[in-house]
């Protein structure tokens, strides 16, 4: 018996050595894993990202062989963080953790606390070996669960919880807010102090609205299959270039016929401005069907685009906005149309975006992408003249 034990701790050591490896996790967490398999954080880097590859291209740390995008898009390449803060030659390598580990499971559930700084934050990971933080409400109190089997209904009932591979620890408050997505999801400056891209805080900081809420949402699915559950939540990450569909829900869009024109009202329910990034064209299409034929009304844009002396840059020389009508957090958009409806007109009304603006397709060599030249259609609806 006692060498059937001393082998099972030597297993079950060999598969904790081993959860840097998130297809490790792929074991209990098959749906989890592959939803991640699939997202943006495992694609973060630039030989998985083609548009950030177009962008790293063309930085001028390329040239000085500083990789300084490694903190939030390979924040796991250890080696290659490393040599960033000694000073030394520092090039993404093509390997199984660039392609296959930028952002790892077990690098996200080991944020323990972020650190504010001006030009972007910075994560804060646990010391702790073998424990992973996770949110659940019903364990908030439990800062070590084990496995173990749970007896209920008076020793009937047995189910297991915990995990064999590792502790969890459900008592970090930032896992049920969004703050723990702050590190590199909050801010980021150039060397001009002037603002990339910045996420209001606030939106954060609820336990009922925040970024997990949103990007991560409860869907159908057991999150492990060591204890089975109804739901978990989506690890394929919702964002403006994937997934989008679990977003829609926070954008209303609707008409009002006037007498001479008519209105078309987009209503932004998210907690910070419509699309975050300078690189995307959010565009409204309008199209009026009469008798049988389509009439196509102006497209109207909506983008922040920056630059340097009124004219467009690419990001690290930029020092001010050049044009910004993105849809705020919380506004609601009017956008009128001078065209008078007729009865049993059909308008047809498309919101969507591109994840790489048109005019800049060429410069980050993206030619041949079909995914960076793609309109994404976020909302599509035939509305009915009265």
């Amino acid at each position: 018996m006692k060498i059937i034990l001393s082998l099972i701790f030597v297993i079950l050591n060999i598969y904790a050595n081993e959860l840097v490896d998130s297809n490790t996790c792929k074991g209990c967490h098959p749906t989890i894993y592959s939803e991640f398999y699939d997202s943006s954080h495992r694609k973060a880097s630039i030989f998985e990202n083609k548009v950030h590859k177009g962008m790293w291209d063309l930085h001028p740390d390329k040239q000085k062989e500083s990789y300084t995008c490694a903190k939030c898009h390979t924040p796991t390449d250890l080696e290659l963080l490393k040599n960033l803060e000694e000073n030394k030659k520092a090039m993404p390598e093509k390997n199984n953790i660039q392609t296959q580990e930028a952002i790892s499971c077990v690098y996200c559930h080991s944020i323990k606390n972020i650190e504010e700084h001006t030009s972007s934050n910075k994560n804060i990971a646990s010391l702790k070996d073998k424990v992973f933080y996770s949110a659940n409400e019903n364990n908030r109190d439990q800062k070590n669960k084990e496995f173990k089997d749970e007896v209920s209904l008076f020793g009937m009932m047995k189910e297991k919880s915990g995990s064999p591979f590792h502790k969890i620890d459900y008592s970090n408050d930032n896992f049920y807010t969004g703050k723990m997505c702050m590190g590199c999801h909050s801010h980021l400056q150039n060397e001009n102090n002037f603002d990339l891209c910045r996420v209001e805080e606030k939106g954060a900081k609820s336990e009922e609205t925040n970024c997990i809420s949103c990007h991560m949402p409860k869907i159908a699915g057991s999150a492990t299959s060591i204890k089975i559950t109804k739901e978990h939540r989506f690890h394929g990450f919702a964002s403006g270039s994937k997934n989008q569909d679990l977003l829609s829900k926070y954008i209303k869009i609707d008409l009002k016929e006037n007498k001479n024109d008519f209105e078309i009202s987009i209503k932004n329910e998210a907690s910070h401005n419509l699309f975050l990034q300078p690189l995307r064209l959010a565009q409204l299409k309008v199209n009026v069907l009469r008798d049988g034929k389509y009439i196509a009304l102006e497209t109207k844009e909506f983008a922040r685009i920056i630059g340097k002396d009124g004219k467009p840059t690419m990001p690290w020389l930029a020092n001010s906005e050049i044009k910004n009508n993105m849809i705020k957090a919380n506004e609601k958009r009017i956008i009128k149309y001078d065209f008078q409806i007729q009865k049993d007109d059909k308008i047809e009304v498309i919101f969507g975006y591109y994840t790489v603006n048109p005019k800049m397709i060429e410069k980050l060599n993206l030619q041949d992408d079909e995914e960076s030249k793609k309109f994404n259609i976020i909302f599509s609806k035939f509305f009915y003249a009265k």
